[in-house]
């Protein structure tokens, strides 16, 4: 088990060093020059000069490189461009915001997901199948965006249940952007719940066919006991995965989403920065990205070795 673990988290060490090269190299390769894009076009070639010092433009790459991450690897991703303010703090607060979305959306459609793709699995080709899978369908093939447009003209124009969208900075408070969090949260959770449903019916329908199940209903089990004794945790395995990848979409479906709201979230921030080339805040909302998709990867590995005993003794058995 140790050495599982270990092999996994060397295994994403080496996947966010590669990532913070790429994220690095990708923002150095924009077009155009980032002293004259902050000065603006009128600059003198003396402002523009001292600016690229500043900024050690006129550095190798490499330098800059290894001075970028040594920075970050201590929470220092340097300052902003447009606001002079250290970028860590910046991305904090405008992180903090979308993590709350990111947490009712988890809530929301993982655990919902779970339950209607058991349904449809246990159901299978009965009219809840058919209700779900065709929900999920429409779930899967329409842009979270669209999605978003419907809930605000449903719950903030016919029904004006919910704010359309957010009147407060990236300072405001969690009670202050609680009533706005709920469709942006809806619009996300439909979207990712369609695919964690699918994988999740199509694993319950395997496993229920499987010859421990068998074995455990002709023992007299019943049929909740044999679902969640013995079907559901073989049936997670696939699903972890899934809903890994899922939460790690997050990051960039959210961007979408936080800007149809007007939302103080990362995505709002990370679009902001792109227009006005805010390099240093580029490179940390990538790395950062890059961080919770391998994070969440190995959780899931974690999550699969919980739940699969033989991953657990494989150590053992050699």
């Amino acid at each position: 088990m140790f050495s599982f673990i270990a092999r996994r988290a060397g295994a994403a060490v080496g996947t966010l060093f590669l990532s913070s090269i790429l994220v690095f190299l990708a923002v150095q390769a924009l077009p155009g020059d980032v002293a004259t894009q902050v000065l603006g076009k009128d600059a003198t070639p003396d402002a523009v000069s001292a600016l690229r010092e500043k900024l050690k433009l006129d550095q190798p790459a490499w330098e800059r490189y290894i001075d970028w991450i040594g920075g970050a690897l201590h929470g220092d991703f340097g300052l902003s461009l447009v606001s002079g303010k250290a970028v860590g703090g910046e991305v904090g607060m405008y992180l903090g915001n979308s993590a709350l979305i990111a947490l009712v959306t988890v809530l929301f459609a993982v655990t919902g997901s779970i339950v209607l793709g058991i349904l449809a699995g246990l159901y299978r080709d009965r009219w809840p199948d058919h209700l779900i899978s065709t929900v999920s369908l429409v779930g899967m093939s329409v842009p979270e965006f669209v999605v978003a447009t419907v809930l605000v003209l449903c719950f903030s124009v016919a029904l004006p249940w919910f704010p359309a969208v957010v009147l407060y900075g990236p300072e405001a408070s969690v009670g202050q952007l609680m009533p706005a969090v709920w469709l942006p949260a809806l619009a996300l959770a439909v979207v990712m719940a369609a695919y964690i449903v699918r994988m999740a019916r199509t694993s319950v329908i395997d496993v229920m066919a499987s010859e421990f199940v068998t074995t455990a209903r002709l023992k007299g089990l019943s049929t909740w006991r044999v679902v969640t004794r013995h079907a559901l945790p073989s049936a997670l395995l696939p699903t972890l995965h899934v809903i890994a990848l899922n939460v790690a979409w997050l990051a960039g479906g959210v961007a979408v989403v936080e800007n149809v709201f007007n939302y103080p979230g990362i995505g709002k921030l990370m679009l902001a920065s792109v227009q006005n080339r805010d390099l240093p805040v580029i490179q940390a909302i990538a790395l950062i990205s890059a961080v919770v998709y391998v994070v969440c990867n190995l959780a899931a590995d974690l999550g699969a070795m919980a739940l699969n005993a033989k991953l657990r003794t494989r150590g053992r058995t050699r």
